[in-house]
Formats: C-alpha cells, sequence, structure tokens
C-alpha cells in the first residue's frame, strides 16, 4: 500500500492563498483531480483563482454554482471548475458528462466534492482550506493530501 503524501501550509492573506494555488498549477499536469473542501467564506474562490493564473488563464473566476460546471479553455491546459453544491444526485453529474472531464486533458477541480465521493477517481489531490480566527481574520490553514 502506497503512504499518502500530505503538506500543509499557511496562508495570512488573500494574495498568500492566491500565490500557493499559483504554485500548485504550475505543477499540475493534465488528467490531474484537485477536490477542495472548505466552509462557505474560507477562500476557496481564491485560491482557484491561484490555480486558474497559475495555468496562464486570464479571465476572471467565479464559482459555478448555478452551472455546476465552468470551463476555461485559454491557459496552458484546460481548467474545469466544479461546485457541485447544488447536486441533488449523482445523476446530474452523469447528465453532464463529468467523465468526459474528470478523465479528459485537462485539471479539473472539484468544490464540495464530498457530495460526490462515490464517483470520484481512484486517484486525486484533496485540499482542505481552513480558518482559525484566534491566529487572524485571514489566516487559513491549506492541507493537501494526496489519495
Amino acid at each position: 500500500m502506497q503512504d499518502k503524501k500530505v503538506m500543509e501550509f499557511e496562508t495570512f492573506s488573500p494574495e498568500e492563498t492566491l500565490e500557493l494555488g499559483r504554485k500548485l498549477a504550475r505543477e499540475a499536469r493534465p488528467g490531474d483531480v484537485y477536490t477542495l473542501v472548505g466552509d462557505l467564506g474560507v477562500g476557496k474562490t481564491v485560491f482557484t483563482q491561484g490555480i486558474a493564473q497559475g495555468l496562464g488563464i486570464e479571465e476572471p473566476i467565479c464559482s459555478p454554482t448555478f452551472t455546476i460546471v465552468q470551463v476555461y479553455e485559454e491557459g496552458r491546459m484546460p481548467f474545469y471548475h466544479f461546485d457541485v453544491y447544488r447536486i441533488g444526485d449523482i445523476e446530474e453529474m452523469d447528465e453532464i458528462g463529468y467523465e468526459d472531464y474528470f478523465y479528459g486533458e485537462g485539471l479539473t477541480m472539484i468544490e464540495w466534492a464530498n457530495l460526490i465521493e462515490e464517483i470520484l477517481p481512484d486517484h486525486y489531490r484533496e485540499i482542505t482550506i481552513e480558518k482559525d480566527l484566534e491566529k487572524g481574520f485571514d489566516y487559513r490553514k491549506i492541507t493537501i493530501l494526496d489519495r
């Protein structure tokens, strides 16, 4: 059995969170799947904007809450940004052809992936963002686990 790799980072501003996303994207390879877990307002969108910038995407990135998936093709590889918060059941993912994205030639980012765990690929990178107000309003602990 392979050991799971865990990395932990601390950021103290939205700019640092954005930069961590940029750095992570520079390492990304076609076919990678990242899941993003965190409460509302924790910085998932800021982190995702950093991922997009790291891929060379210049257009504005916002959470695709009502469209489920937003596709960006202008970077060094396609970027598929999912927000599955409003998914009623897994069949909705089938209807949008999720496998074409999850197993495609781009980087897939899935917010609220815990809601669709049963269809996640065997290997993905789980990114968790947490606040700790005792360490400051803009403090974030970002844990990255290779599954």
